[in-house]
């Protein structure tokens, strides 16, 4: 390719910001990890706005996604720098996530006068996480995103769930908020779950085993997994894996130790690749008190895993389109999820069956949606035949 040839490229290429922080083994860092490929692939220049010490962790940087630092620790101290950026670089679109990485987002663009398109996204049910937390925080949220996300061009959720509990909890006109769905489903996620895993447990067919995924917090309520697996083994033989690290992790122990379960139930903590311990168990359980559209249920799913999860908000009765393609149970309910684990347990569905309530959630359906709402044009790349033929 000639030099001009080039330049044309680079000029019909748009650029595109995200800005993000996060735990570094979150929702969101797996949802940009599986994005920015796509976004490339689609003809963008990617930007991502980085705070030190602070994710996403990428497990590798695409060709055409640069890291732009911040130079500081603190979100909110990042917002000259972002106001910097958009005033040098002037993208044609940033995506920001989360409320506090987006009040500076929101505030970089009213003070840089810039012409980027903003959009902003919260990936959870705002009333339940900011449930439990004191008057003064939740009326903080309550006034940065019914005042400041009316700065934004758009504002984006992952299901209809988190749409609808935005718009009442900020009194937000339900018509400002799009529903994206995330990008699971990746040729890299059937990659990884081919690998073999480093734990014996899941080499052994003849005893099954029990996952859940997450991290290890209150949210997540692996109490209740743990309590319900706890039953099931009274009955039967079987085995349980919980993958995540956090600060619950002594309670959880405990838990098992007092329950007298710790040969059959195991933490593993954080792993690079969950991928292969899902698709080579055989069941699934999401048991938090509230999502927005949980990431690691999707996953299972795509990989043909049965699954059992809490009909919290928001996310499972739309990802599993009302118990069509998993149990749902009541939240903190063991006695119910135990009986749905061993119900699933005795009757598995179809792993090929499971598969085709992933094809909203592809990478490629994701990513052009997510241009169309950024106002950027997609060069379109289609996953969805690859995906299917990955699925058989």
């Amino acid at each position: 390719m000639s030099k001009t040839e080039v330049h044309e490229t680079a000029n019909k290429m748009q650029k595109l910001a995200i800005f993000v922080a996060t735990s570094g083994h979150s929702g969101v860092d797996r949802i940009v990890n599986n994005l920015l490929p796509a976004l490339v692939e689609r003809g963008c220049q990617v930007d991502l706005l980085h705070v030190r010490g602070h994710g996403p962790k990428l497990s590798h940087v695409p060709e055409g996604v640069r890291i732009v630092e911040l130079g500081h620790s603190h979100t909110y101290a990042c917002l000259y720098s972002v106001i910097h950026y958009l005033k040098s670089e002037r993208p044609n679109a940033m995506l920001s996530d989360k409320d506090r990485v987006n009040r500076v987002a929101l505030w970089a663009k009213k003070l840089s006068r810039v012409p980027t398109r903003m959009v902003v996204r919260t990936g959870t049910t705002v009333s339940k996480d900011l449930d439990g937390r004191g008057r003064p925080e939740r009326w903080m949220h309550y006034v940065s995103m019914h005042y400041m996300y009316n700065w934004a061009d758009a504002i984006i959720v992952p299901s209809i769930g988190a749409a609808v509990d935005l718009a009442e909890f900020a009194a937000i006109p339900l018509e400002r908020i799009t529903v994206v769905p995330s990008p699971v489903a990746t040729p890299a996620l059937f990659e990884q779950a081919a690998r073999q895993t480093d734990h014996p447990w899941f080499d052994n067919r003849e005893v099954p085993v029990i996952v859940g995924v997450g991290e290890l917090c209150a949210r997540k309520d692996f109490y209740t997994l743990i309590k319900a697996f706890a039953k099931v083994r009274q009955k039967r033989s079987c085995k349980l894996a919980i993958l995540g690290k956090g600060r619950h992790r002594l309670a959880l122990e405990n838990l098992i130790h007092e329950l007298g379960i710790t040969q059959d139930a195991t933490l593993l903590g954080f792993l690079d690749n969950p991928y292969s311990y899902i698709a080579k168990s055989n069941v699934f359980v999401h048991s938090a008190l509230y999502e927005g559209a949980p990431v690691a249920l999707m996953e299972a799913l795509a990989l043909g895993t049965p699954v059992v999860a809490t009909d919290c908000p928001s996310g499972p009765r739309e990802i599993l389109q009302s118990e069509r393609y998993g149990r749902l149970v009541p939240i903190g309910d063991v006695n119910a999820m135990a009986e749905a684990i061993e119900n699933t347990l005795d009757a598995p569905p179809d792993s090929f069956f499971l598969k085709q309530a992933i094809l909203p959630f592809t990478v490629g359906a994701s990513a052009d949606r997510y241009l169309e709402v950024l106002g950027i044009a997609s060069q379109a790349v289609s996953f969805e035949r690859g995906f299917r033929k990955c699925a058989e």
